[in-house]
Formats: structure tokens, C-alpha cells, sequence
């Protein structure tokens, strides 16, 4: 009875001296950092924000602190990020930038570390992913495209080596045949980056064809911002004259001109989510995890698109 009232008045004290939990040297007994590394591929880009809001939303409440890296999409950075992640013990990894292969994911899983990617794939690695429905998104936008009149539909596609890069590409050349569209070789082109320079370039590339297309579907918004400022380069109006489609649905999108088309995803929750199968690996390294989520998503119908100029009209549909 004493002893346990010495400690309350211990806790009581240590509480009005705003003394608090020392992570550090529970990590000493339990041999964790409580400490989870997040890799980003661009900083900049207001996407990734709200799905490292996610797993914070999760981590935050029970300790555990972010280490948030940078990659810039360059594996070269990424794996000797992953190595500082590693060298500095962090628990677990969110890995939001992971490519198609990514040969790190397997040092850090070989290192005992838990990993999860989030927003990608990596499909060469048994890890655990949360990602949006990539697929039903550009299904949803070709048909949008194809109810409104539209018959000639190019595409900007993301880097190859992406999930989400590749598996839009795959899917809108899949729908593109379902649909029976007229599409030459040449109505697609792949981007480098998902920025807007390089949506610039491919549109740029696109629309001097002789092949007279009436939409680009781009595979994220950035890319389809930059093909408007490729057509406004052109004296060429967005919808007006050829409409233009996104992907990720980011902040302020209906606040640009005409507002943009788009597909929405669930940022938050791919965080979240995340965060929530990460935390069971590293709690309960026996229990069964899920091998791959996907979020469904939603078509989000802004000014953008309109129906073909007359004349192309016609000649599309013959």
C-alpha cells in the first residue's frame, strides 16, 4: 500500500513538472526506436502530403516519430536513402516511392525490417502495398472521354518503371481496344517525370501529328497541367479545342481555368491504411497481413472536357 502510494505521488509530481515518457530508453529495453522511415519520391508534390498525414494519424497517438526522405524518384538516392533509414533502426518503412523493382526493399526486409508500400507497387518484392484502383480510374475517364463524342484520345503516360505508370498505360490501351478507338503508335507518349514539364513535352510531342486527336488522358493531374500550358502555347484552348483529363484529383484543381477533370483518390486512407498494416508487422510479426489493398476511386467531372470540335466529331465516328 505505501509503495503504491509513493509511485502515484512519483507520477503525480513528475506530471505537474511536465516530466514525460522517455521513448529512448524504452527503446534501450525493448530494442526499438519507435521510429518509422517514410520514403517520398517529390517532396513538392501536394499529393504525398495527405497520405504521410495518414500514417502519422496512426503512428503519432501510440509514439512513434517520422523520418521523411526524399528520393526525388532516383534509385540511385533511394536505396542509399533506404540504407540511412536502416543504419539510423527505424522499426518500419512506408515506402511511398518504391519502382516496379527495387532490390533495397529486399535488403531491408532481409535486415528484419517491415515494409509497406503505399501508392505503388512494387511487384517484384512479397511486401505488403496499399494503392488506389488504377485501373478503374482510367476506365472511368476513357469512357467519360467516349460518352461525350470522343473517338481519337491520345495518352500521357507516367515513367514506365512506376506501378502507376504502367499499369494506366496498359490499362487505357486495353480499354482503347474494348472501345474500338482509332489508335496509332503514336497517340501515346511517355513521360520521364510526373511533372508538368514533362506533360508539356508529350503534348507538345502529340498534338503536331498529323493524326488529329480531340483528348489527351493523362496519367496525373501534373502531366495534364502541363498539356494545358501546352496547348495555351499553341493558341489552343483547353476543352475548347482539344479536352484534357487527369489523375489524384490534388488540391485547388477546381480553381484552375475550366477546372480540370479528374480522378480521385483516396490520399488519406492509402496513408492511413498503411500505417495500420506496418504497425501489425512490427507488433505481431506472426499474424497474417494483407498482401495488396486497393481503394476504389471516383471520376470527378469538371470543365475540361467537352464534346469534340464539330468537324473531328464527324469523322469519328464513321
Amino acid at each position: 500500500m505505501l509503495a503504491r502510494n509513493v509511485v502515484e505521488r512519483g507520477r503525480d509530481t513528475a506530471e505537474r513538472m511536465g516530466y514525460r515518457k522517455n521513448t529512448f530508453a524504452r527503446g534501450l529495453r525493448t530494442k526499438r526506436t519507435v521510429t518509422v522511415g517514410m520514403m517520398v519520391p517529390d517532396i513538392t508534390n501536394t499529393l504525398f502530403a495527405p497520405i504521410i498525414r495518414g500514417a502519422e494519424s496512426i503512428l503519432e497517438p501510440l509514439g512513434y516519430a517520422s523520418i521523411i526522405v526524399n528520393t526525388d524518384d532516383d534509385p540511385v538516392r533511394e536505396e542509399t536513402l533506404m540504407d540511412v533509414l536502416l543504419k539510423r533502426g527505424v522499426d518500419g518503412i512506408i515506402d511511398i516511392a518504391a519502382h516496379l523493382s527495387n532490390p533495397h526493399v529486399e535488403a531491408a526486409r532481409g535486415h528484419g525490417i517491415p515494409v509497406v508500400t503505399a501508392n505503388r507497387r512494387n511487384e517484384q518484392s512479397p511486401v505488403s502495398s496499399v494503392v488506389n484502383d488504377d485501373a478503374e480510374g482510367i476506365r472511368l475517364v476513357l469512357r467519360h472521354l467516349y460518352d461525350r463524342g470522343h473517338r481519337r484520345i491520345a495518352h500521357i503516360a507516367g515513367p514506365k518503371a512506376l506501378s502507376t505508370g504502367e499499369l494506366r498505360l496498359r490499362t487505357f490501351r486495353q480499354e482503347a481496344l474494348e472501345l474500338d478507338l482509332d489508335l496509332p503508335e503514336e497517340a501515346v507518349a511517355i513521360s520521364g517525370r510526373f511533372d508538368e514539364r514533362e506533360g508539356c513535352r508529350c503534348a507538345t510531342d502529340l498534338l503536331p501529328l498529323g493524326w488529329p486527336l480531340t483528348a489527351i488522358v493523362c496519367a496525373n493531374d501534373r502531366l495534364a497541367l502541363g498539356a494545358i500550358d501546352a496547348l495555351h502555347r499553341r493558341g489552343l484552348s483547353c476543352a475548347k479545342d482539344d479536352s484534357i483529363t487527369g489523375f489524384n484529383d490534388l488540391p485547388f484543381l477546381d480553381r484552375i481555368p475550366t477546372g480540370l477533370t479528374t480522378v480521385r483518390v483516396q490520399q488519406f486512407d492509402v496513408g492511413r491504411l498503411s500505417a495500420e498494416i506496418l504497425l501489425k508487422m512490427m507488433t505481431e510479426p506472426d499474424a497474417p497481413i494483407a498482401r495488396t489493398l486497393i481503394l476504389p476511386v471516383s471520376l470527378v467531372v469538371r470543365g475540361s472536357v467537352a464534346a469534340p470540335r464539330s468537324s473531328l466529331a464527324i469523322a469519328g465516328t464513321g
